[in-house]
């Protein structure tokens, strides 16, 4: 059985072949293998429950009511009176396989997860049962990524829940079997390929690494880069230093990453010292107080450190709604307090809207009338706008003022000083263009390189006279002084 758009439908076994049609989205449980953990009279109400498709999680905790979550509603259904005894709770960890390091276990066999909650003795008092789905279809959102001439890596970020590790399943599938890549799936908790030594059917002919201790997933990133040569590389939960170190060390090696990690827009990346580096890394620069004022900023700034390890990121606001972010573009503009462009893709009833609007974290959408022609942009190529508050929609400043004769340069200058913007905004808009506070012997136009526009030798504060100047505890002399 099957349905389109938001409401997902099950394929029967044995119907792998032919059962999803294109711009439509499908979804392969085995619902009945976690049941069977269940006890009997937890198991009866859910077999036949009008929820069932929807159905998310079972909790289990001891001394309280049995509950079941469903997609979207937000209250808990309790499943029974009676209460959690601790002969529930073994009796249903007899069924599963054992708890790793991250106290997750699995079915074999089946892409669900058995959480476990522990008191200070190490004993479980609670349990939480996920259910897992291979879903099919959802990567459709961003196929035309997936299938461009250069092999850009991915990194969704999205809330708990919102089906991350879902569609990194299929893009592992779609990579496989439909463009012939190389992939290799470092697995720590076996969410991805499902429990048991043979993976899942839901990843295709991807192959998949796992992980002994969660602790060690950055070795074995980087194990699978030195031993197994993939193309692609897919991990899920990216969330230590080490493992963000281990994501750019594969990308320097030309290997394509496709990772997730938790987070709802941009900002929160930007914001965490410990995952920056994935987009970049963010540092505290101090400008000279020709450059300050020229910018009309303060002399200290923050800027993009490095080039990205994931050029795109792709927040999951909803199962059916992904904004697409260049990063290096997106990054840059919210650090100078402007919006960039971004894509917002949704689907309904099967059909893909992609519209590239000014990003508002804040609202979780694009501007509201900013998807007008003029600000259209071809697929992935985004510009970012400094301060959208001002109305200077209608003037261009993509062009080259370096080549432009006086006359025709004031007049430029006239129409920004007509758009009722403010002096400082004036003057920000004529220093992007390099028109301000920089060399007059280059003659080129062009801002220089960041070292030489900032005019620093680092993001140290110390002068070149104090770099210089000897340090008498290290036995130096001074230069005499005149008697």
């Amino acid at each position: 059985r099957g349905s389109t758009g938001n409401r997902l439908g099950v394929c029967g076994n044995g119907e792998e072949e032919g059962c999803i049609p294109e711009g439509m989205v499908f979804v392969r449980d085995d619902l009945d293998s976690i049941l069977e953990v269940l006890p009997k009279d937890l198991r009866d109400p859910l077999v036949s429950h009008e929820q069932r498709m929807n159905l998310l999680e079972i909790i289990m905790d001891l001394g309280r009511k049995p509950s079941a979550r469903f997609l979207g509603t937000r209250c808990d259904e309790v499943l029974r009176d009676e209460l959690i005894t601790e002969g529930d709770l073994r009796a249903a960890m007899d069924k599963l396989g054992d708890f790793g390091g991250d106290n997750r276990a699995g079915i074999a066999g089946t892409l669900h997860r058995i959480s476990a909650i522990r008191n200070r003795n190490g004993g479980v008092v609670g349990l939480t049962c996920r259910v897992g789905r291979a879903v099919t279809g959802h990567v459709e959102m961003i196929r035309d990524i997936l299938e461009g001439e250069k092999s850009s890596s991915l990194l969704l970020l999205g809330k708990p829940g919102v089906g991350k590790t879902t569609v990194i399943r299929e893009i592992a599938r779609v990579l496989a079997d439909d463009m012939h890549r190389r992939v290799v799936i470092v697995d720590t908790s076996n969410e991805i390929g499902g429990d048991g030594d043979i993976p899942h059917a839901a990843i295709g002919g991807a192959r998949r690494m796992q992980v002994p201790d969660p602790s060690r997933q950055h070795h074995v990133m980087v194990e699978a880069v030195e031993n197994h040569m993939p193309e692609v590389v897919i991990i899920d939960e990216i969330g230590t230093e080490a493992e963000a170190m281990a994501c750019r060390t594969i990308a320097e090696r030309g290997v394509m990453l496709v990772g997730t990690a938790h987070g709802q827009v941009l900002e929160n990346l930007m914001k965490n010292p410990t995952l920056s580096d994935l987009i970049g890394g963010i540092q505290t620069v101090t400008l000279s107080d020709e450059e300050a004022r020229n910018r009309g900023t303060q002399k200290s700034v923050q800027e993009r450190k490095a080039p990205p390890t994931f050029p795109i990121v792709i927040e999951m606001r909803e199962r059916s709604k992904w904004v697409t972010h260049l990063v290096e573009e997106s990054v840059d503009a919210l650090l100078q307090g402007g919006q960039p462009y971004v894509q917002v893709r949704t689907r309904d009833s099967g059909d893909l809207s992609v519209e590239t609007v000014l990003y508002d974290s804040a609202n979780g959408d694009g501007e509201e009338g900013s998807t007008d022609e003029g600000a259209r942009l071809p697929a992935l190529s985004f510009r970012s706008r400094g301060n959208s508050t001002s109305s200077t929609d209608s003037i261009d400043f993509t062009d080259d003022w370096s080549e432009t004769p006086g006359f025709m340069w004031a007049e430029k200058l006239r129409d920004i000083t007509d758009n009722n913007i403010t002096d400082k905004e004036a003057l920000q808009k004529l220093a992007m263009k390099g028109y301000l506070g920089r060399n007059q012997n280059s003659g080129s136009g062009r801002r220089p390189p960041t070292r030489e526009k900032y005019n620093i030798a680092s993001t140290r504060n110390v002068s070149s006279e104090a770099r210089q100047t000897p340090n008498p505890k290290r036995g130096r002399l001074f230069p005499k002084k005149n008697q």
